[in-house]
């Protein structure tokens, strides 16, 4: 029974959180240019890569953020594992082919000089390797492993609701110039993410119950 209700719960806050960042996303698409965090680059809003590389993104980055949402409760896996094969393959293809590589796009032309440059690229080329790695490893049969580097992926998708909350959270708390509190957060965003993530694959009895095969009743 809590197990269950903590799958609701997971499920809840994730489905919370894809709307709010649908509600963040959604005005972006009018192609006004002073929107929100388009006011910090109008410098390069004349580039045709970095205006494609952004709204393809964006866009791109919200069906990650709801797909991977489901491929971690284990009763749709057993219930439903044709659709959550559909579902990983379009998740991966995502990643691997639109939103990783227009993240490290985007992660050139970044706020806050060499350091958060360095930090997007980094998020972009590890979001792309541990999802490949989730699909290598689950073409090979190596569950442990594939779920493992799923558990690394998905952390890494929700680096961009992390970096939301620290932007809004941390100038309560810390005050720094623009150009350092970016750099921190574009650090924060994603390194805590992984940390809790490696956490979850050694300690975590929810990781653990995912991978165990579902018991068989004894024989008669």
């Amino acid at each position: 029974m809590i197990r269950q209700l903590l799958t609701c719960l997971f499920v809840i806050s994730g489905v919370f959180f894809f709307m709010l960042m649908l509600k963040i996303t959604v005005p972006y698409f009018s192609f006004d240019y002073d929107v929100d965090f388009l006011l910090t680059k109008q410098s390069v809003l004349h580039s045709n890569v970095w205006r494609i590389a952004f709204y393809t993104h964006i866009s791109s980055s919200l069906f990650v953020l709801l797909i991977g949402i489901f491929q971690f409760v284990k009763q749709f896996i057993l219930r439903y594992a044709r659709l959550h094969r559909v579902l990983g393959k379009i998740y991966v293809a995502l990643i691997l082919f639109v939103s990783a590589p227009s993240g490290f796009v985007m992660a050139i032309y970044a706020n806050g000089g060499v350091a958060a440059k360095v930090s997007f690229g980094t998020i972009s080329v590890l979001w792309w390797y541990f999802t490949f790695m989730a699909y290598r490893e689950i073409r090979k049969g190596k569950l442990r492993s594939h779920l493992a580097f799923m558990y690394r992926s998905y952390a890494l998708t929700l680096s961009a609701i992390t970096l939301r909350t620290y932007v809004l959270l941390l100038p309560f708390f810390i005050h720094l110039h623009a150009k350092e509190m970016y750099t921190l957060v574009s650090y924060l965003s994603w390194v805590p993410n992984l940390v809790i993530a490696e956490l979850l694959i050694r300690y975590s009895s929810r990781y653990n119950d995912i991978i165990r095969p579902k018991q068989q009743p004894p024989n008669p």
